[in-house]
């Protein structure tokens, strides 16, 4: 995401005085309720949905993310890679390729 896409998120909270009911808690719990309205949209189909519902979806969960990245003073950059180096820990290429079993079972 760019800064100033980062920016205008923050704008937004900041002129309507929001950051007040951005608790971590209040900002996972409706991190969790935008990804079940994405998910909504696949409820009766995996190949019929509305590619523009799904993208207003998905971008009110990446809002609250990184309103909570801002609440919790994190760098998204450094969670994500800190998080990668463990999945290519527990699935590396050799045993993970073409599998889509858990890391326990590989």
């Amino acid at each position: 995401m760019t800064d100033k896409t980062i920016a205008r998120i923050r704008k937004f909270t900041e002129d309507r005085d929001w950051d007040q009911f951005h608790s971590p808690a209040n900002l996972a719990k409706s991190i969790s309720i935008e990804a079940a309205e994405l998910l909504e949209c696949f409820q009766w189909s995996e190949t019929d949905y509305d590619l523009d519902h799904v993208k207003e979806e998905l971008a009110d969960v990446i809002v609250y993310c990184q309103d909570m990245l801002d609440k919790l003073g994190l760098d998204v950059d450094e969670i994500v890679n800190r998080k990668m180096d463990k999945n290519e820990a527990k699935y590396p290429v050799e045993k993970a390729k073409g599998s889509n079993a858990k890391y326990d079972k590989l």
